[in-house]
């Protein structure tokens, strides 16, 4: 798998560049690419249901700002750090915070999985964000350290750190 990185990264430069060029097409690409990394980093800041909307704010200040990133090479890095200020401006502009029903369609199990969700969403962000990607979108170590730009190293660490605080708190409620 390691391997294949630079050829990716080879192949996401390509793409922005396209994009970066007025290519549709190619946005839509990068879209299917990184979509499940900008998911879930909104789902770490956000409801499932406002991190849904959220991500079309994201690609569209993305898609509007594109021909501004110098370093097409580092634009998983780029888009991660706009999603984060799109869930920040949503957080201030949010006033009150609504509790989830108990009566949740689905039983126990979608409100245990709300419940582990919440438990993510108070983590640092370092832990969140990489728990989120792993745990909720299904995506590698590998993945996420190819598509945020950071070290495969430091995700290795923050999900196993992020695992053992989650597994701690989860303990702690039974």
């Amino acid at each position: 798998m390691l391997g294949l990185i630079p050829e990716l990264r080879t192949k996401e430069t390509a793409l922005v560049s396209a994009a970066q060029a007025g290519d549709r097409a190619a946005f839509g690409a990068l879209y299917k690419q990184f979509s499940r990394m900008i998911h879930g980093i909104l789902l770490a800041h956000a409801t499932y249901g406002d991190a849904e909307d959220l991500m079309q704010d994201v690609f569209i200040r993305a898609m509007e700002q594109l021909p501004s990133l110098r370093e097409p090479e580092a634009f998983g890095g780029w888009l991660a750090s706009i999603a984060r200020r799109v869930a920040f401006d949503h957080h201030r502009r949010m006033r009150a915070v609504t509790d989830l029903p108990n009566d949740l369609p689905g039983g126990e199990t979608l409100g245990e999985a709300f419940e582990v969700l919440a438990i993510i969403q108070s983590l640092p962000e370092s832990y969140r964000e990489t728990l989120v990607l792993r745990l909720v979108e299904g995506m590698t170590g590998p993945e996420i350290a190819a598509h945020t730009g950071l070290k495969h190293s430091s995700v290795r660490v923050n999900l196993c750190r992020g695992m053992k605080i989650l597994r701690e708190q989860l303990e702690g409620k039974r």
